[in-house]
């Protein structure tokens, strides 16, 4: 029979790769997000390359200009403050019909996801909004409202609205009953089961909503710019575009490319990242057990 010492070496001996192994998936751990940021930045340089290829191979700098000169343009724009004038102005558009859109969209989803007779009634008009045509919308809008900057963020908020509450209504129906009811028999405030229960679970969807709402709205606030604003990337655009100067459509238009891939990945995922941790412990505790 094994002696106190010999247990004591064994445990020691056990103890030796259970710790190695907890110190790898610690080392682990720590290199996703650095292996993720350069791949997502190494594929960006490819894009960047297979631009510069593409524009060497065409050979018409007017009509496909090479990515340094449109770089040219943007410094040289961004020089003199006309870019950064522009493109504040649209980043307060998309930021106004971001917050408008989400609000809506989160009041109404959680509506219709956990009342099943409001949701018969208002589903066709959800149905309608998310097959009108947004061109038509913001044109509308513009006859209605007039040319100034409420029909512009009317239409880019109603335009996103309608798939923020599907996303949101489908969150809501996959709330889990029985841990509402748990919440309730251990006396837990209605704030309380809004921020402990129902909000991490929403959550994944909330964030789904904004980074695909996100998406879609800077690219209808260019659309709203085109048509009927005085400033902005769009009217920018709208202007070399009737002047056929190539190089500085591709130079607005990348300079907001580059300011929404900052907020997707500075931003967006980051908060994205930070929602859904919660699952990923669960789901970690489970395997682990």
């Amino acid at each position: 029979m094994a002696g106190p010492e010999h247990r004591r070496r064994g445990d020691a001996a056990l103890t030796v790769p259970v710790a190695g192994l907890r110190v790898a998936a610690e080392g682990t751990a720590l290199h996703p997000r650095l292996t993720s940021t350069a791949i997502t930045v190494a594929s960006l340089l490819a894009l960047i390359a297979l631009w510069g290829v593409a524009a060497w191979g065409i050979d018409t700098p007017r009509t496909f200009p090479a990515p340094g000169r449109v770089a040219a343009i943007m410094w040289a724009e961004a020089a003199d403050g006309t870019l950064l004038h522009h493109l504040v102005a649209t980043l307060v558009r998309v930021a106004l019909a971001f917050g408008i859109s989400m609000a809506l969209g989160v009041v109404l989803g959680v509506m219709l996801g956990t009342m099943p007779r409001l949701n018969r009634w208002l589903d066709p008009w959800v149905v309608v909004a998310l097959n009108v045509p947004a061109l038509v919308v913001i044109v509308m809008c513009y006859l209605w409202i007039g040319l100034n900057e409420t029909a512009a963020i009317v239409a880019v908020s109603f335009n996103k609205t309608a798939t923020v509450i599907v996303t949101v209504r489908e969150g809501a129906r996959a709330l889990d009953r029985p841990l509402k009811e748990m919440a309730q028999v251990f006396g837990l405030s209605r704030l309380d089961r809004l921020r402990h229960v129902v909000i991490p679970q929403l959550a994944p969807y909330l964030s789904a909503a904004a980074r695909n709402g996100l998406a879609i709205i800077w690219k209808l606030v260019l659309v709203v710019e085109f048509l009927g604003r005085p400033d902005g990337i769009g009217f920018q655009i709208h202007l070399y575009f009737q002047l056929f100067e190539v190089p500085f459509v591709m130079a607005y238009a990348l300079s907001f490319i580059i300011v929404m891939l900052g907020i997707e990945y500075g931003i967006m995922q980051r908060i994205e990242d930070r929602a859904t941790r919660w699952r990923r412990a669960v789901a970690g505790d489970r395997t682990v057990a």
